[in-house]
Parts: C-alpha cells; sequence; structure tokens
C-alpha cells in the first residue's frame, strides 16, 4: 500500500525529518546538525528516519520503501545563497517602461556586493501598461536585441510597467528571448505584485537563482534515487504550501521564507489549532507569527531579503535573536548562538559555553527527555571559583555562572512577552503554540496570549507543516470595477486554480481559499486590486 509521505525541513540549527501515514500520524521523525553544505545535513535526516521507519536498507520490512509515495522538502538554499552571495547566477535585467521610468534606474538601493555578483546589465526600454491595463505603447524589439547583443547573462529578468494590470508585454519579450536567445527568462507579473521597484526587485533575484534551484532539485532527486525512493519530490513555498520540482525550478525565489511557514501550518495540524499566535524557538532564533484559519498570516509591508525591498507574498514573521544556542554572559544574552554546535559547547553537554539551554534547565524547563543535563549542569556550576574564558565568556564573569543564568531567563522571558504584544495587535486572548527544538525555554504563561499549547511533536513541526502541505496558485491583479467586475474576477479564479495545478495540485479538488478586493482611487475609470488564492490536496 503506497500511503506514507515524509516532509523534510532544513533550518538554521537542525534538519528535520517526519514521515506521515496515511492517517495523518507521526510514525517517525529524527532531527540532524544542519551542515555547512546544507544538502549532507538533508541526506543524513533522511537517513535517520529511514532508519527509525524501519527502511535503513532497501528490501527490509518488505516494501517500506515502496510505501512512501511524495517527499515535500523545506529548505533554506535560496536564502542562504542571497545572503552569503554565492552562487547567484548573472541576470540581464529589462525594465519596459521608458520614458516614464528612467529616474529610478534598475537595482536602485541594492547593496553594492550584491549588484556586483548579480547584475550582467541593466537597461529600460519603450513598453509597459497603465495601471487600468491600456498599453503605453509596443515593446522596443529592437532595444531588447541590442541590449542582449551587448551582455553575458545566464538569465534575463523582465519586468513591465503595471504589470499585474496585464502580462502581455513581459510574455511577448518572454518568448522573443526563448527563442532568439535561449536563456531562461523570469517574468515579474508571475512573482510580484503592485509596486514596481520591490516586484522588479524580486523578479531579477528570482533569475539569479535559477542555478540554486538546479542544484537543489538535482540533490533532492538524487538523494532519492541512491536510497531506492520512488517517492515524487516537492518543494514548500513561503506561503505553507508546496510546488512541483518544475514549478520551483521556474519560481526558486517562493522557496524563501517556507521555513517559518512550515512551521505555523505544522502548529495548526498538530495542535488543531486554527487561530493562534505561533513561536517557534529554533537554535540559533526564534520565529512568531500568527495562524489565520489554519494558514499563516501575510505580511503587509515589504519585506527586505539580503538588503533588497520585494513584494511578493511572505508570512507575517517577527524573529528574534533567542534560541537554544543563544550564548549567555555575564553582561546579557546573545545575539550570537553556537548553532549546530550546542551539543559539543553547552554546559548541559559537557562544554564551556553557556546557552539558553542552559539557563532554561536551570530554570527548571528542562525538557523530559533530557536525560542528565540537569547532572551535567550542577557540575558545571561551581559558584565563585574562577573558569578559564570561552564563546560564553565565562571567564571574566564578575558573578557567578548560576547567577548569570537567572538573569539569563528574565531577560528571555521579557523579549518573548514584547515579540508577543508586538504580533498580537492588540488581541491578547488567542491561545500561543508553541513549537521547535526549543521550545521548552518559553515559560508556562506568556502576558498578552491566551493559553501556552505545547502539542506532541512539536520539535518538528516544521517537517510536520512540510508534510502536510497543499499545492497552490495565486493571482494579483488589477481588474475594472464596471459591468465586466464579475467576469473579470472568475477569470482571476481560474488562472489562480491553473497554477494551483501547474504546482501540483490535484484539479478536481482546488478550492478558492482567499479572495480579497481593494477599491482603487484617483483614477479615471473605476478599477479594483484583486488578490486571488486557490489551493488543493496533491495530485496522486
Amino acid at each position: 500500500m503506497a500511503d506514507l509521505r515524509i516532509g523534510i525541513d532544513v533550518g538554521g540549527t537542525n534538519t528535520d525529518a517526519v514521515v506521515l501515514g496515511a492517517d495523518g500520524r507521526v510514525i517517525a521523525k529524527a532531527k540532524r546538525p544542519t551542515t555547512p553544505d546544507v544538502t549532507e545535513g538533508l541526506r543524513a535526516a533522511l537517513d535517520a528516519v529511514l532508519e527509525e521507519l524501519g527502511a535503513g536498507e532497501a528490501g527490509t520490512r518488505g516494501d517500506v520503501r515502496g510505501r512512501i509515495t511524495r517527499v515535500m522538502l523545506g529548505t533554506t538554499h535560496a536564502t542562504n545563497a542571497i545572503l552569503e552571495r554565492r552562487s547567484l547566477g548573472r541576470v540581464a535585467v529589462l525594465r519596459l517602461g521608458a520614458p516614464a521610468t528612467t529616474s529610478v534606474p534598475p537595482l536602485s538601493g541594492w547593496p553594492d556586493d550584491l549588484r556586483k555578483a548579480v547584475s550582467a546589465g541593466e537597461a529600460i526600454v519603450g513598453g509597459g501598461h497603465y495601471v487600468d491595463g491600456r498599453e503605453i505603447g509596443p515593446p522596443d524589439l529592437g532595444a531588447i536585441r541590442r541590449f542582449l547583443d551587448g551582455v553575458q547573462a545566464e538569465a534575463v529578468a523582465v519586468t513591465s510597467v503595471f504589470s499585474p494590470a496585464s502580462g502581455d508585454h513581459e510574455r511577448l519579450v518572454e518568448e522573443l528571448i526563448s527563442t532568439e536567445y535561449g536563456l531562461p527568462v523570469s517574468v515579474s507579473h508571475e512573482i510580484g505584485s503592485l509596486g514596481l521597484l520591490e516586484r522588479e526587485n524580486a523578479t531579477v533575484l528570482n533569475a539569479a537563482l535559477y542555478g540554486v534551484a538546479a542544484h537543489v532539485t538535482g540533490a533532492l532527486v538524487a538523494a532519492l534515487a541512491e536510497r531506492d525512493l520512488k517517492a515524487r519530490p516537492y518543494l514548500a513555498q513561503n506561503d505553507g504550501t508546496l510546488m512541483t520540482l518544475e514549478h520551483a525550478a521556474r519560481l526558486p525565489v517562493s522557496t524563501i521564507g517556507s521555513g517559518p511557514a512550515n512551521s505555523l501550518r505544522g502548529a495548526a495540524y498538530l495542535s488543531g489549532v486554527l487561530d493562534a499566535i505561533v513561536v517557534d524557538v529554533g537554535g540559533t532564533s526564534t520565529d512568531l507569527g500568527v495562524l489565520a484559519g489554519g494558514f499563516p498570516r501575510e505580511s503587509a509591508a515589504a519585506v527586505e531579503i539580503g538588503g533588497v525591498l520585494t513584494n511578493f507574498r511572505m508570512p507575517d514573521i517577527l524573529a528574534i535573536a533567542l534560541g537554544g544556542g543563544t550564548v549567555v554572559r555575564g553582561d546579557g544574552i546573545g545575539p550570537d548562538s553556537v548553532g549546530y554546535r550546542i551539543v559539543q559547547e553547552a554546559l548541559v553537554f559537557g562544554g564551556r559555553t553557556m546557552t539558553m539551554t542552559d539557563a532554561a534547565v536551570a530554570a527548571g524547563r528542562a525538557p523530559r527527555d533530557a536525560a542528565g543535563w540537569r547532572d551535567r549542569l550542577q557540575a558545571a556550576i561551581q559558584p565563585d571559583i574562577p573558569r578559564e574564558g570561552g564563546p560564553g565568556g565565562m571567564g571574566d564573569m564578575s558573578a557567578t555562572i548560576a547567577d548569570a543564568l537567572e538573569r539569563a531567563v528574565a531577560v528571555a522571558d521579557e523579549m518573548v512577552v514584547d515579540a508577543v504584544d508586538r504580533m498580537a495587535l492588540g488581541k491578547s486572548d488567542r491561545p500561543l503554540v508553541a513549537v521547535g527544538g526549543g521550545a521548552f525555554l518559553l515559560p508556562g504563561r506568556i502576558p498578552g496570549a491566551g493559553r501556552v499549547i505545547r502539542p506532541e511533536h512539536a520539535e518538528v513541526a516544521n517537517a510536520v507543516g512540510a508534510a502536510i502541505a497543499l499545492a497552490s496558485g495565486r493571482v494579483d491583479t488589477i481588474l475594472p470595477a464596471g459591468d465586466s467586475r464579475s467576469e473579470a474576477i472568475e477569470r482571476a479564479k481560474e488562472e489562480a486554480a491553473a497554477r494551483a495545478v501547474a504546482a501540483g495540485a490535484d484539479p478536481s479538488g482546488v478550492e478558492i481559499v482567499d479572495l480579497l478586493e481593494v477599491p482603487l482611487s484617483y483614477l479615471s475609470e473605476p478599477a479594483v486590486r484583486v488578490h486571488v488564492k486557490a489551493a488543493g490536496p496533491l495530485a496522486r
């Protein structure tokens, strides 16, 4: 019986993997340190969860491996590539909008090092539309050819003025480039919403990530083949849904933010609570988000990635520098963390660095399966006896270790209370779902929230979120507000559903899960901005 699925999530400190059965229960789970080459951590977590499942060797326990039909991956590959300025492709940046948009050139405001790593050249040529979809002028195909003839690029990013209102010019230019130059093309109407510069930035980043996407998908396919798994692979998107590898190859920027989205979706699934504040405590940071109807509340503001403002849909996440590996000093905590080295460096593991895990254990918040943690901590705490210095600054402390750990808990609790207050937006009765490997750091009651829920398997909620995700598609466009409005909205719904199917959804199960209309003012003809999201279960 083909009834098992695997979810994997690559975090900053750990890579988690789970196996879900036909009834949706977690039947195997594993947590392994994330490696500098995150692909190795992925393989280690996959091997560990297969071993626990009883499929450590191909052919053991009957056809266990044959029962695994899908593997879903949430990964930090794309985010790391942008933050570290590595493995990014050279992009020809093409804007259709002359002469109206020439006062602010492409990539304005980009950090110099990122711009140097990505840009193969930039140009603004004629073309584009007005906000109501009327054509400003035809694309200047001659200027486009002259520009592309003079650059050495691995991909092209095409952004047209008000392409959410009409993507015709972008599609025309995409066809020209694909046919005559054979280069992959990133078009902005598939990626961002209103806001020319932010949409253009997201489109350029997307084109720069094509090589990274090819590496990720190739590594995932190879890892499955090496383990004799015939499962179909998927990648997680930043809205908590999935897409096929083919879809991810075209829209790799959509994987940015998938980790926090997976945690939110996993928290909703494990707790059974659809409207709540979620606090995901990892080894390096704590992410806070809000569940609305079981899906992440989306950010209304532009999102900065690697120093670049973008406007594609992202979960509304507040990250604070607090995690299980956060370093504790006599004068405060963090923001640095020992990260995946916690099992060697923390006091509770026999190391010599004070961390927030040590502080939580000292405060009586150790997880139930933490055998020996408190004993090792007690052995390390020798008040008033000088210690050799280390990453935790133990040799320079003027107070005892125990006092420093006690103060650290108070500081951390205050950070969490402040963050919860910022995310609650005045609504203090929402329950709080605590997930992540460091969830034991949180106190039993948090002012500004309702009851604290700690679901079973909370430490791998992000991998669970990847495993249970749906496939989705969305449309963000501008439509006339007159008599043709209803028909135009129906067409937008159909397009969103078609995009969900392209991402891997079963056509028979796709539903419209979000529809938002916003009237636009100061236009010669009435118009509305329409956002439609469709989602459905994965196709068999």
